[in-house]
């Protein structure tokens, strides 16, 4: 038997797992398929929501705190695994913000470096960018992570824990139940146990619980992507407009996305999309208009209430808890919420109040 099962095996599981083996507990990690597979290989990897003023306060707690961790998390990961997590640092451009009065008195409550420039700043630091105004935002301090080769460091680093066991190809039919305890769960490899069942679940967190006739209100958002093949150096550091992003690798790739669709389960791509995100991604880069689109995606993102992600225990199972409901910004709270989550399970001192993310009976959906 294990201290801890997490269910899921995106960022949230495996860092979760990361957080509770670096504190010595014994964790089964299982995923019904790949480890890092789902939602957090098919983001892009900002690592800030796209506009952090327009966020509920308990989503920017969670982010600011994240924020700071990731230069040293992907030193770690690359340090401990060879594989390198391509953490970047070069800042990003806000193109056609119609709130800026909002988004400059936001930075200055928080003491973040934001500034309004003008277009002769913009062509300095990308000049391939092309500007519809002749005002843009600044925010140097933000940093980009390769979520894909994130996602294989993590797994990487677990599979040489010894105090944590890997379960992939692993799909969670049920639950073992024993009054108000959850005993383990019923797998297509047979029955595993645990003292503790975490949930980490994602998009599929809601018929996960359903189980227990838990209605947790999240859902599947899909977002479809691009990425054209681009000279390196084309674009240097992350370019948003008009809710549309750009994001480069140093490899020359460079990330466009992405759409929002309430398509259920449904992740295939159409043609409608990817025309779109041309569209949008040449708009503010007329070079691509030369360069081939070498892929298209879709995820499926955990769409929740404002986009606060419930982290905590169940009110009527005590011992089953649950991290999931991240919407557009799992990757960006992944470091927070799993070390909030964390802290409850372990009697520590919490991060921050875990009040808001708490999946209360006010915060469920009542049958």
């Amino acid at each position: 038997m294990s201290d801890f099962l997490i269910i899921g095996g995106g960022v949230i599981g495996m860092m979760t797992a990361l957080q509770l083996a670096d504190a010595g507990q014994r964790v089964t990690l299982v995923d019904r398929g790949e480890c890092g597979k789902e939602a957090s290989w098919a983001g892009g990897g900002i690592v800030s929501p796209l506009y952090p003023w327009r966020y509920d306060a308990a989503v920017s707690q969670l982010s600011r705190w994240s924020e700071g961790v990731y230069p040293s998390l992907a030193l770690r990961l690359l340090e401990e695994t060879g594989i390198d997590p391509e953490y970047r640092q070069k800042g990003l451009l806000y193109l056609n913000v119609d709130d800026a009065e909002k988004a400059l008195q936001w930075a200055r409550q928080l003491g973040k470096p934001l500034e309004r420039v003008g277009a002769d700043f913009v062509h300095a630091k990308e000049p391939g960018v092309t500007m519809a105004d002749d005002s843009a935002l600044w925010m140097p301090t933000l940093g980009s992570v390769r979520n894909p080769r994130l996602a294989k460091a993590l797994k990487a680093r677990l599979a040489a824990m010894p105090q944590v066991t890997l379960r992939e190809q692993c799909e969670v039919s049920g639950f073992i139940q024993h009054g108000s305890q959850v005993e383990g769960v019923v797998t297509s490899q047979g029955p595993l146990t645990a003292e503790r069942i975490i949930v980490c679940g994602g998009a599929w967190a809601a018929q996960l619980l359903s189980q227990l006739n838990v209605q947790l209100p999240v859902r599947p958002v899909k977002g479809q992507m691009i990425a054209y093949q681009a000279p390196k150096g084309l674009v240097q550091r992350v370019v948003l407009k008009d809710g549309r992003y750009i994001i480069p690798r140093a490899d020359g790739l460079l990330l466009v996305g992405s759409t929002l669709e309430e398509a259920g389960f449904d992740k295939s791509t159409d043609a409608a999309a990817l025309a779109s995100l041309k569209q949008s991604a040449e708009a503010i880069l007329p070079a691509l208009a030369t360069c081939p689109v070498a892929h298209q995606w879709a995820g499926l993102r955990p769409g929740s209430p404002a986009g606060i992600p419930f982290i905590g225990a169940l009110p009527e199972w005590p011992n089953v808890y649950v991290n999931a409901g991240h919407y557009r910004n799992g990757l960006v709270l992944a470091p927070a919420s799993t070390h909030l989550l964390a802290d409850q399970l372990l009697g520590r001192e919490p991060l921050i109040d875990p009040a808001p993310y708490q999946p209360t009976p006010e915060r469920l959906i009542q049958a």
